[in-house]
């Protein structure tokens, strides 16, 4: 005789199977399931509160891992994108404030860019000496870069004690290339008006002549020369007053000698110092040993 082991918790028929399967603490906990599965999908109520959990403890847990880089990354493109468009916003200030070539360079930082549109190029250029346009580039060679339509786009590049201006093609090409110093450009005739007599300026001691005299070897040079001796008369010819001496520098600086005017009004004497061509003033030089 065989007797079959048999657990008491077993069920023995199919009855008892299904009783226990649809027993009503199953079909409460299959219900709850349900509704908790439900109102999930419906109103993502899980979601909030692992997200509130998470914003609530967030000042406690360590800054790394891949959304903390992500993050710090973001934030340091967004702070580069606004320094870049600061700087350009202040480039754009600059070429539009600058009242010269020399104004734009000093404002300009080395390794800062700008661009500069035709026609101010044309203003700041147009503003610059006869003497100096020639100086900086070639009169027919600047026609055709700026109405040829050679040139698509002007930039400058501040750098220490000047700039650099490149002119682009329609091929992002730089077709021409200018290198500005603050000190040439300085160079713009009249540098200064000073109170005092040319006793007072010693680079002009023993080379102080009557204006006469002066005047008169001048008028013995040939024209072009003279042209390059008095390279602009604007402040001589705006200043009132007697013209009583003359001084000659003893010293050139970068192929430019000084000369100094002396005038008398209402008591008072002035020098106003100008900006001569080394060579002519040589020329003039050994006149005026000979007049003398």
């Amino acid at each position: 005789m065989h007797l079959r082991t048999q657990n008491w918790h077993e069920p023995v028929t199919l009855t008892e199977w299904l009783k226990r399967i649809c027993s009503v603490l199953n079909l409460a906990i299959l219900s709850v399931t349900c509704i908790i599965v439900v109102s999930e999908f419906r109103f993502d109520w899980c979601e909030r509160l692992v997200g509130h959990y998470l914003s609530f403890t967030n000042d406690a847990r360590p800054e790394n891992g891949a959304v903390w880089d992500a993050g710090r990354h973001m934030v340091s493109a967004l702070k580069s994108l606004d320094q870049m468009a600061l700087a350009r916003e202040n480039a754009g200030r600059i070429v539009r404030t600058a009242k010269s070539f020399s104004d734009l360079a000093a404002q300009l930082g080395p390794g800062e860019w700008a661009n500069l549109d035709k026609d101010r190029f044309r203003v700041l250029y147009l503003s610059l000496p006869l003497y100096l346009r020639r100086n900086v580039m070639d009169p027919v060679r600047l026609v055709w870069l700026l109405n040829g339509g050679a040139t698509d786009r002007i930039f400058c590049e501040g750098r220490m004690g000047g700039m650099k201006i490149f002119f682009i093609d329609t091929q992002n090409r730089v077709i021409e290339q200018l290198d500005l110093d603050v000190q040439t450009l300085g160079n713009n005739g009249s540098q200064a008006v000073i109170p005092g007599t040319l006793d007072n300026e010693h680079e002009f001691f023993g080379r102080i002549y009557p204006a006469s005299l002066f005047f008169t070897a001048v008028s013995r040079l040939p024209g072009d020369m003279r042209v390059d001796l008095i390279l602009d008369t604007e402040d001589l010819l705006s200043e009132k007053g007697a013209l009583d001496r003359v001084g000659v520098s003893n010293s050139a600086q970068d192929g430019f000698i000084n000369l100094g005017f002396e005038f008398r009004h209402l008591g008072e004497s002035r020098v106003v110092r100008v900006k001569a061509r080394e060579w002519a003033v040589w020329q003039l030089t050994l006149v005026l040993k000979g007049e003398s």
